[in-house]
């Protein structure tokens, strides 16, 4: 059986140093969040000795309710296979179908019998669904 605790407070390392790798520093998640600084350090220390404390789910809801962390993240706190997403504004549903059709049509030309991988999807072909999936999650 796993410890919950142990796997969060090693989720929370690995957000620190990627928050590290990328700039984010504690001050600037202190004050876009509202939460304090001290409290801040103490769920992403990088003392090797220290354990991070818990973070809570207050915590979590004010991280991303201010944009202090993101979303990817904050995904790393939630169980493999989940992800905190946004829920867009103002969707042009005109545009997405135009997208999700285009991605359709690459799909069916890919498990056509005369593509370069006959019925299955040839790296080429893949390449190029994984853009077309690129654009529909921008969408």
């Amino acid at each position: 059986m796993y410890d919950t605790a142990k796997i969060m407070r090693d989720r929370q390392r690995v957000i620190r140093r990627e928050m590290d790798r990328r700039g984010i520093s504690l001050k600037a998640v202190s004050f876009d969040s509202g939460i304090g600084y001290s409290t801040i350090v103490s769920y992403f220390s990088n003392e090797r000795d220290k354990e991070p404390s818990a973070i809570g789910m207050p915590a979590v809801f004010m991280l991303a309710a201010s944009n202090a962390l993101p979303l990817d993240l904050l995904s790393m706190l939630l169980p493999e296979g989940l992800q905190m997403v946004r829920v867009p504004e103002g969707v042009d549903h005109d545009e997405f179908e135009t997208i999700a059709r285009d991605y359709l049509a690459a799909k069916g030309k890919a498990h056509h019998p005369d593509s370069p991988g006959g019925r299955e999807i040839a790296d080429c072909e893949r390449d190029l669904l994984d853009s077309k999936v690129v654009a529909l999650r921008a969408a």
